[in-house]
């Protein structure tokens, strides 16, 4: 590839899974597309084997990936409806939401974060105005409100509209542009694997809270989970390192045996727990979608649902801008986008800290409020609704993407 410089409408750091959700978005709607990735996906797994990561897609996911054509490509690979979800802590208080309180076929589904990325990338090559360069990264960065140039570490230069980060929680595209990020870490890591239960994952999803944090045990395949064991980094740590069948039995008694026996299948990964938000969200000519804004707890399985919301909403804002005859990277067109989703990113952070911490914690004060509170929910069918419906991203004014086909 020569160094010359040539123009695209956008460019897009990042090929995960919200990052090429983005490409096929802005590319159906006309816009040409550079897409920049360090890796190209391959889909030379063993069938049989399974992502050790995976997300609780939503229902205003799903409908992104159905308008998008990514769906029956994810469908066709594996992907696993829940519609019921138990949450209980060990003193007996516990909450059941299920799919037919509100008229649901499901509550969302779980699906393997390499399923999802293929089924994209496969909708996003067959689209002729997305030009892909991997493996490419950025090495310099001159952002312009009316057009900004990048430099790839190989010396391509590109000239664009709007630059867009979605290349992850440790954005260098965020780092080359100088904006700052605020948050903590939670002095918590997540022990990731898939298991076997011994009764099936009766399509539900389980969560149950104790002391050092929360275990959840999303269903897969007919009787596997995959399971995120939040914890201390010295519990992470033994965890991880002891004997397939101490494990076995450390979760079994964690999860008290409401599955039966667990067996660990595969691999165990580990990941430190932190929450992170950009200062700002865009700069002249750049917006940042997803992790590159923000990181969150993964107690209620939000994260990529957010990062899925944000690039519909600045596809939304950018289709209206170019109809207006407005500059996609000026900062008129871009604060649209940012005051769009910085402000429900923070009240969802927000959220998921303080059930972090008020969960994660014996005091007997809060052991009685949080009861109460279980028991009080649990009763209250409406309430218990209004929740479900909240976390199917279906309430309020969704990006039009995120929008069921009947409205």
């Amino acid at each position: 590839m020569s160094n010359t410089e040539s123009h695209t409408d956008i460019i897009i750091a990042g090929g995960g899974m919200v990052g090429a959700a983005l490409a096929c978005a802005l590319a159906e709607q006309g816009f040409s597309i550079a897409l920049l990735e360090r890796r190209e996906p391959t889909e030379d797994w063993p069938q049989d084997s399974h992502d050790i990561r995976v997300s609780a897609i939503s229902r205003a996911s799903q409908n992104i990936f159905s308008r998008l054509q990514a769906w029956p490509g994810m469908v066709r690979r594996r992907v696993t409806p829940y519609e019921q979800m138990c949450v209980w802590e060990s003193s007996g208080a516990e909450i059941h939401f299920h799919a037919a309180d509100i008229g649901e076929p499901d509550l969302g589904h779980i699906i393997e974060n390499r399923i999802i990325q293929i089924a994209l990338w496969e909708q996003l090559r067959a689209l002729d105005n997305i030009d892909i360069h991997c493996p490419a990264s950025i090495s310099g960065l001159d952002l312009d409100e009316n057009a900004p140039r990048v430099v790839l570490n190989n010396g391509t230069q590109l000239s664009t509209s709007l630059v867009v980060a979605a290349d992850g929680a440790r954005s260098s595209l965020r780092e080359l542009a100088g904006i700052s990020t605020g948050g903590w870490g939670y002095d918590q890591t997540a022990v990731v694997c898939t298991v076997r239960a011994e009764k099936g994952n009766q399509a539900t999803c389980w969560q149950r809270f104790m002391t050092h944090g929360p275990l959840a045990l999303l269903p897969m395949d007919d009787d596997l989970f995959s399971i995120v064991w939040s914890t201390t980094p010295e519990q992470a740590q033994e965890l991880t390192e002891m004997p397939a069948g101490d494990f076995d039995e450390a979760l079994t008694r964690a999860s008290e045996e409401r599955l039966g026996r667990l067996e660990l299948q595969g691999e165990r990964g580990a990941f430190p727990l932190r929450l992170q938000h950009a200062k700002q969200y865009i700069k002249p000519g750049l917006a940042l979608v997803g992790d590159a804004a923000h990181v969150i707890h993964p107690l209620a399985g939000q994260g990529v649902n957010l990062g899925l919301l944000d690039m519909a909403e600045l596809t939304d804002v950018l289709v209206r801008a170019r109809g207006k005859g407005h500059p996609l990277g000026s900062l008129h067109t871009l604060r649209l986008y940012e005051r769009a989703r910085k402000g429900e990113n923070i009240a969802m952070q927000g959220s998921m800290d303080l059930f972090k911490r008020v969960f994660s914690n014996d005091l007997p004060p809060l052991k009685i409020i949080r009861n109460l509170g279980m028991g009080v929910t649990e009763r209250l069918l409406p309430v218990k609704n209004l929740l479900i419906r909240n976390a199917m991203g279906t309430l309020g004014d969704v990006p039009s993407l995120a929008r069921s086909f009947h409205e």
